[in-house]
């Protein structure tokens, strides 16, 4: 997989992903599949229990299909899913 910008643009519902940092210490270290995504929380599975985590928070290690690992800050994921196609983004390197 090719990371670009547009990325953030990708439809993150049953992707792996992990909680690398967070303001919230409770949220560190949460991984598993995203089954749900709100305008500000991603719901993941974890062991078969359900944690919300708010998007604004953290900062996101996200696994694809390929085994391509990005590292995404969660402010930029903000928004409903349907309206991050429409989001344009600044190029950040």
């Amino acid at each position: 997989m090719k990371v670009t910008p547009n990325i953030i643009r990708y439809e993150f519902i049953g992707i792996e992903t992990e909680v690398k940092k967070s303001r919230h210490l409770g949220y560190v270290g949460i991984a598993g599949k995203i089954i749900d995504e709100t305008r500000n929380t991603f719901i993941i599975e974890q062991e078969g229990k359900k944690r919300t985590v708010v998007k604004d928070a953290g900062i996101f290690h996200f696994k694809f299909s390929d085994g391509t690992i990005v590292e995404i800050d969660g402010k930029l994921l903000v928004g409903r899913p349907e309206d991050r196609l429409k989001k344009r983004v600044r190029r950040l390197w």
